[in-house]
């Protein structure tokens, strides 16, 4: 059932308005014998995951329990997502708002919009940011075309260690458009400064150089080393694009701070659970020098006639609305409800409820790390510093390991890289996600669990 509160005087009234001179009078329908006669003898209040992870455990007496314990990641993540986003969400002049183009009528959702906007910028710290995409790797593919019309550059970099959706969508995207890809290697799992140098240097100047924050492998990539490796001058420039986590910003530097022209990624992690796979939403924030090639469209402040404060649709770049030859992009929309979501998460947690997600995703997969390395022939698929998710390398095929960890006790123990193309020889590695949602006690029943799949 949806949350629904009421206010006393809200249940006064309704009480007045059935004619009910209380909620006694409402229950005498109710043979006496039915009812308790006395308080209901509740426990201390608990806290949102510690009630759901309660409920779970009674029902699992009844039934096998839908919710196991997800170390799923690659980028969907089991992260928490309070309870009144849905209530929100879910009422009528959000759930059936139409595109904004006629202000006068669309003021929530513009000043939604722009408060998206404003919040983005602040985590990635960049100037500007749009009303959302539609996912953050078509993001991701959008702002290596807005670096190549900036600086008419047909070439770009992509780091290895970037998740592979997203190299298969920028692959996709960019196809027949005349921009050259490149894929630099990341043995070690993260970029090495040094190849961006040498693969600058080898061809024609790169337009932009895509890395992941953290990167696909959970390891946190040297963004303070890349900002300025990429070669030009001014506006000619390589640009230096981060597909951010918007989650770890919370503790991580932005990577607007740290030399990068765009940053983009998902806000799945923002109070949007996985969903099979989705809908998500994407985000895509750039310097001010950029923005009338901002893909998408992006709500700005104004004032009308009387002075009085408002918000409009502006910059709107596509070819709907200006001639084709002109539109930086032909996305025509954004995820305007998942956006608000993320919104309404960041403005319930604030900067120091997401600096405390991140935190406990630090801590919870750090546990995880050392507990599991423990296990006999378990070790660590690369060294580095890591947020939230890291790879094991098992002594056998990780496909059999999460198959009879699931079999046996319903816990999505992780992700095996062979099932990527980019990995596919990667047949004994698996990769492992911790979130705030994860317990020590369900850490722990992982790690026992793995201990008798590797037996």
């Amino acid at each position: 059932m949806s949350y629904i509160g009421h206010t006393p005087e809200e249940g006064e009234r309704m009480l007045a308005e059935v004619g009910a001179g209380g909620f006694a009078a409402l229950a005498e329908q109710i043979p006496q014998r039915l009812r308790l006669g006395r308080p209901l003898e509740l426990p201390q209040a608990l806290g949102e995951e510690e009630l759901r992870r309660l409920f779970q455990r009674l029902s699992a007496g009844n039934y096998a329990p839908a919710d196991s314990p997800s170390f799923l990641g690659g980028g969907l993540y089991d992260h928490a997502v309070p309870a009144l986003i849905d209530a929100l969400v879910s009422r009528p002049e959000f759930m059936t708002a139409y595109t904004p183009y006629q202000p006068e009528v669309a003021q929530g959702t513009l000043a939604g919009i722009f408060e998206f906007q404003t919040m983005i910028c602040e985590l990635t710290g960049l100037d500007v940011a749009n009303a959302s995409m539609y996912e953050g790797a078509s993001a991701a593919a959008e702002a290596l075309l807005l670096a190549a019309a900036a600086t008419g550059q047909r070439r770009v970099l992509v780091a290895e260690s970037v998740g592979p959706r997203i190299r298969e969508v920028v692959a996709t995207t960019l196809d027949g458009t005349g921009i050259a890809v490149e894929t630099l290697p990341a043995p070690l799992g993260r970029i090495d400064p040094q190849a961006v140098v040498r693969a600058a240097a080898a061809g024609p100047a790169p337009a932009a150089l895509l890395v992941q924050q953290p990167n696909f492998f959970g390891l946190l990539e040297p963004l303070d080393r890349l900002g300025g490796l990429l070669p030009g001058q001014g506006t000619r420039r390589g640009h230096l694009v981060v597909s951010a986590d918007p989650l770890s910003l919370g503790l991580l530097v932005p990577p607007g701070e740290l030399g990068a022209e765009t940053v983009v990624g998902d806000v799945q992690p923002l109070g949007i659970a996985p969903q099979g796979g989705g809908p998500t939403a994407g985000y895509f924030a750039t310097r001010q020098a950029w923005v009338r090639r901002l893909p998408g469209r992006l709500a700005a402040e104004a004032s009308d006639a009387a002075g009085r404060r408002g918000f409009t649709l502006t910059l709107q770049t596509r070819e709907q609305h200006i001639r084709r030859e002109k539109a930086t992009s032909n996305i025509c929309t954004n995820s305007a409800l998942i956006a608000l979501r993320a919104t309404i998460y960041l403005s319930l947690v604030g900067p120091a409820g997401l600096r405390q997600a991140a935190e406990q995703c630090l801590a919870r997969s750090h546990y995880a790390l050392e507990r599991l390395l423990a296990l006999p022939g378990v070790g660590r698929a690369h060294e580095g510093p890591f947020f939230r998710e890291f790879v094991l390398r098992l002594p056998r095929p990780a496909e059999e390991v999460v198959a009879r960890v699931y079999a046996e006790e319903r816990i999505l123990a992780g992700i095996p890289l062979a099932r990527y193309a980019a990995h596919r020889e990667r047949t004994h590695e698996l990769l492992v996600a911790v979130t705030e949602r994860r317990s020590r006690e369900e850490i722990d029943r992982l790690r026992d669990a793995l201990a008798r799949a590797l037996a």
